[in-house]
């Protein structure tokens, strides 16, 4: 743990990661203001104002990618991941773009202090029972707040997963977004009527759970977060809620804040190996995998827990615990392109 201590992250730019043609509204255009309306598709009473701000791509510096040796994957941990019969997934800054806790946090006013008791755990500076208690003591959250949260931001698709899969053609200049505004019409009020903005699903995480799911591969969620936080990201991924291991916030019959469910096994530092452990020993796997951002993900991969560690960096780069990784990826794409040769 000492080791990974002094990790430096790297904030992952969000479009450096998107093909052209999943992200054309925002990337072909500087800014990009459609205005919707009553249309054949009957969805919208009144019109709206949806504007994509895009940002100039940022592409990580070549001298920091160039500096793993892990980027692509060895025969051995390729032929793991091909046979592999169960994967827990960590959910903050890897299923999700977002660090739950921090979201929630902001939402109640305690949000920079938070962040920064995230960061450290994450880098392996605390121990995570020590951020987790000093994080929840700063927000002191209600279950009315909680609950309030729940409905204001609940998890969301990124847009550009719906508009891929509506198989458009490949965008190439501003004539495309004018000939296919009803398809973009019918996509953008379906996600700005039914999704929140905030913490969202990471770009293509739905297609790898899907993909899993389709080769009878089994998917956990193993998470320092919260239940109530994480059982609607599972709904939404059709991951089941008995496969999702992770903390309880406790709260007392007048919706008052008693603290955190100490009996979780990720409620302690050195949890997530306890999880997956039991995970692989209640089922009998003969090859399990971890994917995740951080210390205590990569902590999984051990005897009698996790055979392989994919580090996903797609959000966070962490750069100890990346280059400790068996694999390291910008990309779940990468990831399903591998399960399908």
């Amino acid at each position: 743990m000492d080791s990974l201590a002094s990790a430096r992250v790297v904030q992952v730019p969000a479009d450096h990661l998107k093909q052209c043609s999943r992200s054309f509204l925002c990337n072909s255009l500087p800014r990009v203001t459609l205005k919707l309306h009553q249309s054949s598709f009957g969805m919208l009473k009144t019109s709206k104002i949806i504007t994509c701000a895009a940002s100039p791509i940022q592409p990580l510096q070549a001298s920091t990618i160039n500096r793993f040796d892990n980027t692509l994957p060895s025969k051995d941990v390729l032929e793991l991941w091909r046979n592999i019969d169960a994967v827990c997934f960590d959910v903050d800054s890897t299923v999700c773009k977002d660090e739950g806790i921090d979201e929630f946090a902001e939402f109640c006013g305690a949000g920079k202090a938070v962040a920064e008791w995230t960061l450290r755990a994450m880098n392996g500076s605390v121990t995570f029972q020590e951020a987790l208690a000093a994080r929840l003591s700063l927000i002191n959250p209600s279950l009315s707040q909680l609950q309030d949260f729940l409905e204001k931001r609940p998890p969301r698709f990124d847009w550009s997963d719906h508009l891929s899969r509506a198989r458009l053609p490949t965008p190439g200049s501003v004539n495309f977004i004018l000939n296919h505004l009803d398809a973009l019409h019918f996509y953008c009020v379906l996600i700005s009527n039914h999704v929140s903005i905030r913490y969202s699903l990471s770009p293509g995480i739905a297609d790898l759970v899907r993909k899993l799911k389709a080769k009878n591969i089994d998917v956990y969620l193993v998470s320092g977060g919260f239940r109530q936080m994480i059982n609607p990201v599972a709904s939404i991924l059709e991951i089941p809620l008995e496969n999702i291991f992770a903390n309880q916030l406790l709260f007392g019959n007048s919706g008052e804040f008693l603290g955190f469910d100490e009996n979780e096994p990720t409620s302690k530092s050195g949890g997530k190996p306890v999880a997956v452990q039991r995970i692989r020993k209640a089922h009998g796997y003969k090859t399990l995998g971890m994917i995740g951002d951080g210390a205590t993900d990569l902590e999984a991969r051990q005897p009698g827990g996790a055979d392989l560690f994919i580090c996903y960096a797609g959000v966070q780069l962490r750069e100890t615990v990346a280059a400790k990784a068996d694999w390291l990826v910008f990309s779940f794409k990468d990831l399903i392109d591998s399960l399908e040769q």
